[in-house]
């Protein structure tokens, strides 16, 4: 993380009578946190606590529904549409002022995505009768993700198109809620006027076709939305802050919202008594890619340009979202762009980013990965979760005091053993890591390489393990000799997995390698096998690499492969899970011709959800052959052979092929520990495929049991 001084990001800001110890902000997400009954309960109340233990300025809640049941959008959201709930928001409100931090309640109703009400059969409200939708986002979805999904489950949907008294019934309700916010203890609402929701629907004109006065021209597409802040304003009165969440325009939906109304729109918030805008983007729902190209997006600080134009057309403060990194974003308060960052993935990582930054402990911010496993979970009806942070959604799980002083050797120092090295440090335990290779890393320095938003956290993890007072022992051999000499109390197995060829026809030629022959040669890392399947030279060019160190430095690796890779430029991949995908997209931009085939009905196992959209629709894009459901498959010398899904048989040109599955749970080394007398605890891929996010579970639970004991 950069090394600046964050001193605009950090500084105090106002939004209305509201005055904010920073300028980093909790955005607002579907947490799932609730109770099934709309209550905030202990679990969303000890999550939102933590966010405000760890420094942020604002927090923002997920959406809280003002005519709940009718327009959820998601199970176990928040509720505020009657009073009933008030006990719950205002134990919410209470635990966040007791840190310092300020707290919103969005106000929301879902509309054309009330989820919620289609499965209850309810009618959902529309301000006119929606276009049949185009593309189908499901087609990313492995079959098991489908049959989770709550949207699998609606039969039919009837859709109400608004009539004037549901309009009134409606601002009633929003207006009735901003009080109850108020009277919960709530700093301020934020009014959802983004995402496809129902205020947005009625701005849009992709979705709202009335000929009325809530129709046609921007200025009736909006009348609602400012009818609603008017009304939420008359009813708190002028000194309650008040802002909206709005969309800056609609990515990939030709005749969607654009910037130039999205900017008018702004200055009509700000008209109607608006305290600020959170700048956001929607896209059209029915195209994979684009569920990671607005709201939540894969490129960084993409909504920045048009968090500046609104920002220059009104009066008020602007709060940004969207990946965009600390010092971005003190940068661009500086310039006065914007006057607030919004994050989510980043505080759901890490929620004392801010509480680090203002210490000047950068680098001990737990970095985001960009994995989408948050919003994943929303897919499948879960609550939210993080795959580099265990502990989000169970902060109500009070953990004792750790019981420290054991002697405890860890062993791999891949993603799994290096978190469990760190925790049972912190916990207060003498730590030994042993490590056969000549860094710490594992499978992660791969993975890194592939996708470089894996990097920070390989980085992330060395340093706390290298700044800790862990024994890290380098190019050693876990044995049960050693561990005698060792003396431990306990021993945590983290190995890896196994990853051997499977018995496909023709897996011994030499043209064929598998994964881990990859990650051995673009590492730098001999075997005798790898030894059999590349020339002299690139033997030479890796040992070299490895010797200097230049195979070390991954950013190198990536520029130098982009130049000369040892490899044919017929590629064919044998795997269709996380590993084919990510090495199909690495080669496929060093200019390989890449194919990938495997027996599995669909793509992206090992991937989350709105990871896998992106990924396939840009593979697609880049014309990779990709052929799910293949069987019969073999290898020969200059191809390979395969029945496709619709039984034609096919065969691919060849001159390099790579077998990237096979990879199996390895627990011989803790079953021989075992029969030798020691305690074991095994964390990460020796005890079945469970990638990051497995890997640091893992290691919580293991370190937890051994604390505990």
């Amino acid at each position: 993380m950069s090394r600046t001084s964050y001193r605009h990001l950090l500084a105090p800001g106002r939004i209305g009578t509201m005055t904010l110890r920073n300028r980093i902000v909790v955005t607002a997400m579907g947490a799932s946190l609730a109770e099934p009954d709309g209550q905030c309960g202990e679990r969303i109340v000890r999550y939102h606590e933590s966010q405000a233990k760890g420094g942020a300025g604002l927090i923002i809640t997920g959406v809280a529904g003002v005519a709940w049941p009718a327009g959820a959008n998601q199970v176990n959201q928040i509720a505020i549409s009657e009073d009933r709930f008030l006990p719950g928001l205002t134990a919410l409100t209470e635990a966040v002022h007791a840190h310092g931090a300020k707290i919103a309640a969005q106000l929301h109703h879902g509309g054309l995505i009330g989820v919620e009400d289609m499965l209850a059969g309810r009618p959902v409200w529309a301000p006119s009768l929606p276009e049949r939708p185009t593309g189908d986002f499901t087609e990313a979805f492995l079959l098991e993700e489908l049959a989770e999904a709550p949207f699998g489950r609606i039969t039919s949907v009837t859709i109400q198109v608004m009539t004037k008294a549901d309009i009134d019934t409606l601002i009633t309700q929003f207006a009735a809620a901003a009080i109850r916010a108020r009277r919960a203890g709530f700093d301020g609402v934020e009014i959802h006027g983004g995402h496809g929701y129902l205020l947005s629907s009625f701005i849009s004109p992709t979705t709202n076709r009335r000929t009325d006065e809530y129709g046609g021209p921007l200025e009736n597409r909006v009348r609602l939305l400012v009818e609603v802040i008017r009304a939420v304003r008359t009813a708190v009165g002028p000194d309650f802050p008040v802002w909206c969440k709005l969309d800056s325009r609609e990515e990939g939906i030709p005749c969607g919202i654009t910037i130039d109304e999205a900017v008018r729109t702004a200055q009509m918030v700000e008209e109607a008594g608006g305290n600020a805008i959170t700048v956001t983007a929607y896209h059209d729902a029915g195209k994979p890619k684009l569920h990671s190209a607005s709201h939540t997006p894969h490129e960084p600080g993409i909504n920045l340009p048009f968090a500046a134009r609104i920002k220059a057309a009104v009066s008020i403060p602007v709060i940004a979202s969207g990946r965009i990194e600390p010092a971005l974003g003190d940068e661009k308060i500086a310039e006065g762009s914007i006057d607030f960052v919004s994050m989510g993935r980043k505080l759901l990582a890490d929620p004392h980013l801010p509480r680090k930054l203002t210490e000047g402990r950068p680098d001990d911010v737990l970095p985001c990965i960009y994995c989408y496993t948050c919003i994943s979970a929303i897919y499948v009806g879960k609550p939210l979760r993080c795959a580099v942070n265990p502990e989000i959604g169970f902060e109500y799980l009070h953990r004792q005091s750790p019981k420290g002083g054991k002697r405890v050797v860890v062993i791999g120092a891949g993603p799994g053993g290096m978190e469990s090295a760190r925790r049972l440090r912190l916990d207060g335990h003498q730590v030994t890591l042993l490590e056969q290779a000549n860094q710490l890393g594992g499978t992660l320095r791969i993975a890194a390489l592939a996708y470089e938003a894996n990097e920070p956290l390989l980085d992330w993890l060395r340093h706390q393990v290298e700044s800790s007072r862990i024994d890290v022992r380098l190019r050693t051999q876990a044995t049960p000799e050693l561990l005698r000499t060792l003396s431990p109390d306990v021993v945590v197995v983290a190995t890896g997995a196994v990853r051997g060829l499977p018995p496909i026809p023709g897996n011994d030629l030499p043209h064929v390698m598998s994964a881990d022959d990859m990650r051995r040669l673009m590492l730098g890392e001999g075997s005798q096998e790898l030894a059999r399947k590349i020339g002299w030279a690139t033997r030479m060019a890796s040992k070299i690499g490895a010797a200097s160190g230049l195979t070390s430095n991954l950013d190198f690796v990536r520029q130098a492969t982009r130049q000369w890779m040892p490899l044919g430029k017929r590629v064919v991949i044998i795997g269709g899970e996380l590993v084919g995908l990510e090495l199909a997209e690495f080669l496929s931009e060093r200019g390989r011709s890449v194919t990938v085939v495997d027996e599995a009905p669909r793509f992206g196992a090992g991937l989350t959800i709105v990871r896998r959209m992106r990924l396939l629709a840009e593979l697609k894009e880049h014309d990779l052959g990709l052929f799910p459901g293949a069987s019969d498959i073999r290898i020969e010398p200059d191809k390979v052979c395969f029945t496709d899904q619709t039984g034609n048989a096919q065969a691919v040109d060849a001159n390099t092929v790579i077998v990237a599955k096979g990879a199996a749970g390895d627990l011989t080394l803790a079953r021989q520990l075992e029969s030798e007398g020691f305690k074991v605890y095994e964390v990460g891929d020796c005890t079945g495929i469970g990638y990051i996010e497995g890997a640091m579970r893992g290691a919580a639970r293991a370190a937890k049991e051994i604390s505990q004991i």
